[in-house]
């Protein structure tokens, strides 16, 4: 005779008063998309506001598990518990995380106070943004006081897993022109906090002249720039007050509040799109109406918006606006 199967509520509950087991369950059925994963979330988002969720980006090698376990390490000092997100949008599995910079963290595995989970893009029925999400409330109701999400890059994918944030932070080496082009093309919004790390690097101090000015052309008061380096541990604890400096200023008038709400209803918004581009691909590809128009598309016998307009019509039932307006 097989066990009886948890309810969402009954798991919800275990995560909520921080089990380790449960808290890894909750995340593998965000990542699976399983049915009982929107119940599960549903009954813990209540319980969600209270961590301080710290995005972390940069491209690969420039130290940002390093950083992240070194602030983990400050966070328990001060009796904080911490979950880490380490997200890899190319693989599950990337031998290279694992074996380089990431293994840092393993010196936190064995510490109850603290949960790490690495994320890939194949698995997550959802997408990668909305499960890194999702685990990141799961995370919160659980009662952990700060957050890392660690992503690689400032493509456009990791910058919609790092709206989530309360506090952005971009990691640079010196030198590293490719992450300062990114800044001047718009790729990445201007993040919260700049940490450059390798700071005894020669080119240490051109860097954050460079980033400065760079920053300077946004308009507004530039973000902090702090120089570290991880492996030592040196400047850690300056990125760490000024991680916490930042929270402390936009608690007051509600400017964390409304960051939150804002970040929110951007992500509603964003799993709604990729969800609404799911079922129309899905019904595209289920009708041969439908196909026979984008077939009409290709031969150029029917122009694009014609082809649009019917499309939403029979998935969505949705006529033109554009046309409604009109009249």
């Amino acid at each position: 005779m097989s066990a009886r199967r948890e309810t969402p509520a009954e798991l919800a509950g275990r995560v909520r008063a921080g089990e380790t087991r449960a808290l890894a369950r909750a995340i593998s059925l965000v990542e699976d998309g399983a049915p009982e994963a929107e119940e599960l979330v549903r009954l813990l988002f209540p319980a969600t506001g209270r961590a301080h969720v710290v995005g972390f980006t940069g491209s690969p090698g420039v130290g940002k598990s390093t950083l992240v376990s070194a602030l983990v390490g400050l966070a328990r000092s001060e009796g904080l518990s911490a979950g880490v997100i380490s997200v890899d949008p190319t693989s599950p599995f990337t031998r290279g995380a694992l074996l380089g910079d990431r293994i840092r963290l393993s010196e936190h595995f064995l510490d109850p106070g603290v949960f790490i989970r690495s994320m890939g893009t194949r698995g997550h029925a959802g997408g990668l943004a909305e499960a890194t999400l999702q685990a990141a409330l799961v995370l919160d109701a659980s009662g952990k006081d700060v957050v890392f999400l660690e992503t690689v890059g400032a493509g456009q994918n990791e910058v919609g897993i790092l709206s989530i944030a309360d506090t952005v932070v971009l990691v640079l080496m010196p030198g590293s022109g490719d992450s300062v082009q990114a800044l001047k093309a718009g790729i990445m919004e201007i993040p919260d906090l700049v940490a450059i790390n390798k700071r005894d690097h020669p080119l240490a101090a051109a860097t954050r002249a460079d980033i400065r000015q760079t920053l300077a052309l946004g308009g507004g008061e530039p973000p902090p720039i702090v120089l570290t380096e991880a492996i030592r541990g040196d400047g850690v604890e300056d990125l760490w007050r000024a991680i916490a400096e930042h929270r402390a200023r936009l608690e007051p008038g509600g400017k964390l509040a409304e960051r939150r709400a804002r970040n929110l209803a951007a992500e509603v918004y964003a799993v709604a799109a990729a969800r609404a581009r799911r079922h129309l691909e899905n019904a595209v590809q289920d009708d041969p109406e439908l196909t026979r128009l984008l077939d009409e598309v290709r031969r150029r016998a029917l122009d694009p918006l014609s082809a649009v307009h019917e499309i939403l019509r029979k998935v969505f039932h949705i006529d033109d606006e554009d046309d409604s307006d009109a009249h």
